[in-house]
């Protein structure tokens, strides 16, 4: 049975982060700037209230000192030891808005931060400075992640719709894509009929990078999980959707410890949780849709003006996807396959607020927040790459 973590938090959990230490602790933050530290267990280490009690909005340890815990609440940082919660080692002023998200590189020398404003600002924790601001997005930046094996590239997503990839020595994106052009090349080739019914726009909430550095997937408000394979150039070689949830999807996480690095679980504002197995997805020779018929290839066009809404149907966000651009060779491709819908998917009965895939004493598992004061764990030990019915229990 999925179990229960209780006894760190009086209100709802907003964010989980797990150390890259085996058997290393784990950290959620909550409303009220509740902080709280876990034994692989579930056992409460230790809690503490942050100065100033905004929400805690992001928990992170740095990859390469377990000791270093990074939380961002309200316009702050602040740095915790996690062997002592008694108050921050450091408080890190990023800017004058509001942060949603944190993403330490892998080197641990570098973090960002993306704000209210719509900046990425990278902060150099040595010194504990911002060293570059990265401005484009014109509303919210909701999310950010540095890709992997490559410690000065970063992907960041916002409620503009835009999901965008960076390099520090660049002052504007490398590229940036537009969810809503997407979704308008759907309804223009047909491969979507509409219902007439207008959905919330594709306002870009959760970003996340496979550990090949490659595969961008990225949760939207109209229920589409998407993702983007990088290629030569860093250019959007190709794109894929996913159809499973009926609401926004606020989390996208990539699992690095299952039977490959193409494990995705995602959340959403319909209390669904889902596994998908996206080797499939992306890679030189296509994929195939759910009836196993080759699904149509669009090449990605280039930005167009945002507009202010979007036409989504209901009737076509059940299991399924629909696939995007075609691929080229990234040197990490991707093998396509025929079961294209999630591998999983249960309803976790409430609102998900986080998703934080942990290995809990050599046993995989999936933590998830939600309105409530507890954590929900779910054990994944019963997937593999061939089964399709586990169950989370």
């Amino acid at each position: 049975m999925a179990r229960q973590w209780s006894g760190g938090h009086s209100a709802a959990v907003l964010c989980v982060g797990v150390s890259g230490d085996p058997g290393g602790p784990l950290a959620s933050g909550g409303e009220a700037g509740e902080v709280a530290l876990w034994a692989p267990d579930g056992t409460p280490l230790g809690t503490a209230r942050l100065r100033g009690g905004e929400d805690v909005t992001c928990a992170v340890f740095s990859p390469v000192s377990p000791n270093a815990l990074y939380v961002s609440h309200g316009e702050a940082v602040s740095a915790l030891d996690p062997r002592s919660l008694k108050g921050p080692a450091e408080e890190l002023r990023v800017g004058a808005d509001e942060i949603n998200w944190l993403s330490p590189n892998e080197t641990g020398a570098l973090m960002a931060a993306a704000d209210d404003s719509g900046a990425v600002r990278v902060v150099e924790l040595a010194s504990g400075k911002v060293t570059r601001t990265l401005r484009r997005h014109t509303n919210i930046c909701s999310s950010v992640a540095f890709r992997p094996r490559r410690p000065h590239s970063l992907v960041s997503a916002g409620l503009d719709m835009q999901v965008m990839l960076w390099s520090l020595q660049k002052a504007r994106p490398l590229w940036t894509a537009n969810l809503q052009d997407f979704a308008e090349e759907e309804e223009e080739e047909g491969s979507v009929q509409s219902s007439g019914q207008l959905l919330n726009p594709p306002l870009a909430h959760c970003v996340s990078v496979a550990t090949c550095g490659n595969v961008v997937a990225c949760g939207a408000e109209d229920g589409r999980v998407h993702l983007l394979q990088v290629g030569a150039g860093s250019r959007v070689e190709r794109h894929v959707s996913l159809r499973t949830h009926s609401q926004g999807v606020s989390q996208t996480h990539f699992l690095s410890f299952l039977s490959h690095p193409y494990w995705l679980a995602t959340g959403g504002n319909d209390s669904q949780v889902a596994l998908w197995d996206v080797s499939w997805a992306l890679g030189s020779t296509g994929g195939e849709s759910k009836g196993g018929e080759a699904a149509p290839s669009r090449r990605h066009r280039g930005k167009r003006p945002v507009k202010p809404k979007a036409q989504v149907p209901a009737d076509k966000l059940g299991q399924g996807v629909e696939e995007g651009a075609s691929a080229a060779e990234t040197g990490h491709t991707l093998s396509p396959g025929k079961d294209t819908g999630p591998r999983l998917r249960f309803s976790h009965g409430d609102k998900v607020n986080w998703l934080c895939p942990a290995l809990l004493k050599g046993e995989p598992c999936l933590l998830v927040a939600d309105q409530g004061s507890a954590i929900t764990v779910y054990s994944l030990s019963g997937i593999s790459h061939k089964d399709s019915g586990s169950q989370p229990f």
